[in-house]
């Protein structure tokens, strides 16, 4: 059974963060940071950010990993290819206050290679979800702090391996530019049909006997809320740095799941990652 992602949420850097591990929870909440992305009048410009993480085995689960943590912005002509993780999105507004576009995620498989009694459950296939995405900034100085950017996202599986959907609002805030060092914070609520909380945090009868969980039949709702803080220092024009921490915090019936009663309520994302501007 399972493996996990991200998400992750991001969030505000989170890429390959995930929400989600990269075999299960989405663990990157997918929001650039915009404040190191210094405008330049190249006609393709590009911020790649790659390193490694801590995250959970699978939504839900109290035991972590070692995870891929990267991200790419890749824009041409004002039409900017967003990578977070396994989620890729293209931005058709690039050069504008509104974002939208269409966007693919994979989310990976959760079999029998994770600890403790979700190893026995059915194996979860992996499931690709297509839709899509709007979003819009404002405020913010010259620099951009100050910048509050709201969005939108809803994604459908397409695959076959959950059949549901999920939605997802984020809000996000350019707290700090200060020279090379920046600071973004972050908070997004993800709701999910129930045919997406019965395949990750239901348990059918025959899995209850297997794994000695409760029988579970969880209905559509909000399945958590997070809150992520990203600051990065950019070394020079091309060379920087960044960190992220994230929290995630399962509410509903995702929450009153034996899923999570048997792991936690509670899981975390923490990243290094090395950043190139081009």
């Amino acid at each position: 059974m399972g493996n996990f992602r991200t998400q992750v949420g991001i969030a505000a850097i989170l890429a390959s963060i995930g929400a989600s591990s990269v075999k299960g929870a989405d663990i990157y909440n997918e929001s650039p940071p915009d404040a190191a992305l210094v405008p330049n009048e190249r006609v393709v410009s590009a911020f790649v950010a790659a390193g490694a993480g801590f995250a959970p085995e699978y939504e839900g689960s109290d035991k972590y990993k070692v995870v891929p943590f990267a991200f790419a912005n890749l824009k041409w002509q004002g039409v900017e290819l967003q990578l977070r993780g396994l989620q890729a999105r293209i931005d058709a507004l690039g050069d504008s206050a509104w974002d939208i576009g269409p966007v693919v995620k994979y989310r990976g498989k959760r079999d029998d290679d994770v600890d403790g009694p979700v190893r026995r459950l059915d194996e979860i296939d992996a499931a690709v979800e297509v839709g899509g995405f709007i979003g819009y900034k404002f405020g913010g100085d010259e620099t951009g702090q100050g910048e509050i950017g709201l969005e939108a996202s809803l994604l459908r599986d397409v695959a076959d391996a959950h059949d549901g959907f999920v939605a997802i609002a984020q809000l996000s805030y350019a707290a700090l530019k200060w020279g090379p060092l920046y600071a973004n914070v972050d908070a997004q609520t993800t709701y999910a049909s129930k045919e997406f909380n019965r395949t990750y945090f239901g348990v059918t009868q025959s899995g209850s006997v297997a794994s000695g969980l409760r029988a579970y039949r969880p209905g559509a709702g909000f399945k958590d809320v997070s809150a992520g803080l990203t600051v990065g220092y950019q070394i020079n024009e091309r060379w920087g740095v960044l960190g992220r921490a994230s929290v995630t915090r399962y509410v509903g019936d995702a929450a009153d799941s034996p899923i999570v009663k048997d792991g936690s309520e509670t899981a975390g994302l923490f990243g290094l990652a090395v950043s190139y501007r081009y």
